[in-house]
């Protein structure tokens, strides 16, 4: 029988494993929206296939490189190659169209996620495929009758440490800085000699390594991996990001976050059921009392 403080223990941990999935995809979201604008709808998918090539690369290493070297090995190639994949999406389907209306935009956004999801479910016929890491996934340390494993330490470490490192790159780099003048003004950034069109392609290669991230660490904690898991993963990433505030770097971290942890309680509380009720929910009240989210800034479009 767990005490009080044992079951808030365990949903603190369990929301903070799931709200930095949360964070790290709504991490790409909000960039891609901050620099042109641009919901992109596939991003959910980008994270699912992040999470097979994680699969696929491990299926090779882990008869001669197993447990953590082969996993983080497997994640660094899913990076590579969806890094690639979110650079073809931005420059084939929608760099042609960034002087185009948003609507147009947004169609080209969800028919690249039927794409990329399909894609993947003639590859995999249709069927899931599970993760066998070989770790141990009862080691670890123990706080009474609650076990906190190694391997919810080292993801949320990883993406801790992702999003600190995402956070000095954005403010004290010289590319960081250029994406957050695109941001403010493209128009004045091509006069002042940026490569508009370069620093968009480094945003979604960085959103979409976040997501690979993601995916791989996912392959590692729920041990299974399917075509439908970047759908529900992408919608609620994207309520993370628009809870934090859409275009705001630790407005996504704070509302994936949060989102997890909502979620954690809400369902020791009320049962699983009711897991994306309470996130969507709390949206519908974060968008009808603060519809910029908790640090998003209002814009003020010029006419």
């Amino acid at each position: 029988m767990f005490s009080t403080w044992e079951i808030i223990l365990l949903q603190l941990i369990n929301g903070l494993i799931s709200g930095s999935f949360y964070a790290l995809i709504a991490l790409g979201y909000t960039m891609v929206y901050g620099i042109i604008k641009l919901l992109n709808f596939a991003h959910g998918d980008i994270y699912m296939a992040g999470a097979f090539v994680c699969l696929v690369v491990f299926g090779f290493l882990s008869p001669n490189i197993p447990g953590w070297p082969g996993i983080a090995l497997s994640i660094f190639a899913a990076m590579i190659l969806v890094g690639i994949l979110g650079w073809l999406v931005q420059r084939f389907a929608y760099r042609p169209l960034l002087g185009a209306p948003r609507l147009t935009l947004l169609i080209t956004a969800i028919g690249v996620s039927l794409v990329i999801n399909n894609a993947v479910m003639v590859f995999t016929r249709g069927q899931p495929s599970f993760f066998q890491s070989g770790l141990d996934a009862m080691a670890g340390v123990s706080f009474g009758n609650i076990r906190i494993t190694y391997i919810q330490i080292v993801l949320l470490v990883t993406a801790a440490a992702l999003m600190l490192a995402l956070t000095f790159f954005i403010g004290r780099t010289m590319l960081g800085k250029a994406m957050r003048a695109i941001a403010l003004d493209k128009d004045t950034c091509r006069l002042m000699g940026i490569n508009v069109y370069k620093v968009i392609g480094v945003t979604f290669i960085i959103g979409s390594m976040l997501a690979a991230i993601a995916g791989g660490m996912a392959c590692v904690y729920y041990g299974n991996v399917q075509y439908t898991m970047g759908y529900m993963m992408g919608i609620k990433a994207f309520t993370a990001a628009v809870i934090g505030g859409i275009g705001s770097i630790p407005g996504a971290m704070l509302g994936g976050l949060l989102l997890g942890l909502l979620e954690a309680f809400g369902t020791q509380l009320f049962g699983s059921e009711w897991d994306a009720a309470f996130a969507f929910g709390f949206l519908i009240l974060m968008l009808i009392f603060r519809p910029n989210g908790l640090m998003g800034k209002s814009e003020i479009e010029r006419m």
